[in-house]
């Protein structure tokens, strides 16, 4: 059964899970929200990403793809760096809220592109696409999942990728690390369990979340249809990852000087 606790960027339903009995029948949706970017934009948290919820297994990472209105004179990541430098201050981009990982996401290409851009954050991405496909806003890091469509109808120009690598979903759109060196920036997605989980229940979750990502039709959908990379599942390298990620962001999150309390 799947019980939505949505509210305050995902700490309402962390915290939830963080407070389940530890039995194995609660299970949670735990992201680079929950565990990366919440305890770096809130000075203090309901809970404790490190001692409170225990990683079973990374389900996904998920880029973001940079968006531009179809006016703007730039078809490529270039030409956008090009033109922001020509003007700076003249452009500006949307993101669905500050502290997102698309919010960040602009303001490290901010600092490694060395452009001045103007946040706007929205209400959401829906208020977000309008200006944008308006040009009320001139760009927008956005989820693949749902800059894509917008992108292969024709409303947006989509000039590179956050991710490493070209993204399967979309291979003709370059990264951005092509043109910015270093430029990575990517969500994850992961289940976790509360702490004091017994380990025989840990294990066979993990067997069958492993099994789950297996089936064909799952790396199908995952991949080919979503653009999502799948990572080697399981508890193995999780904890590392879980370390290392805030290194990433902690950076660009004093930069921008976002807090959300």
């Amino acid at each position: 059964m799947v019980d939505n606790k949505g509210g305050a960027g995902g700490n309402i339903g962390t915290l939830e899970l963080a407070r389940a009995a530890p039995d194995g029948y609660t299970l949670g949706l735990i992201s680079v929200a929950s565990h990366t970017l919440n305890p770096l934009l809130y000075s203090k948290l309901p809970y404790d990403p490190d001692k409170d919820i225990v990683g079973i297994s990374r389900l996904a990472l998920l880029c973001n793809l940079l968006g531009v209105t179809k006016s703007l004179p730039a078809d490529s990541v270039a030409d956008l760096i090009a033109l922001c430098k020509r003007e700076p201050g003249k452009y500006s981009f949307a993101s669905s809220g500050p502290g997102t990982s698309l919010h960040l996401s602009g303001e490290l290409f901010k600092t490694m592109a060395g452009v001045d851009i103007v946040h706007v954050p929205y209400k959401g991405a829906g208020p977000a696409y309008n200006d944008l496909m308006s040009g009320v806003v001139q760009m927008m890091f956005a989820n693949i999942t749902s800059m894509l469509p917008q992108v292969r109808g024709g409303k947006l120009k989509g000039l590179g990728v956050t991710s490493a690598v070209r993204s399967k979903a979309a291979p003709d759109i370059p990264t951005i690390v092509e043109t910015v060196p270093g430029f990575v920036a990517t969500a994850w997605y992961g289940v976790g369990a509360p702490a004091g989980t017994p380990e025989p229940i840990l294990a066979a979750l993990e067997r069958a979340i492993g099994d789950a990502l297996a089936l064909p039709e799952i790396q199908k959908r995952w991949a080919d249809d979503l653009g999502l990379d799948m990572p080697p599942p399981g508890r193995q390298g999780f904890d590392q990852f879980l370390a290392e990620d805030p290194r990433l962001w902690a950076p660009v999150v004093k930069t921008a000087g976002v807090k959300l309390d």
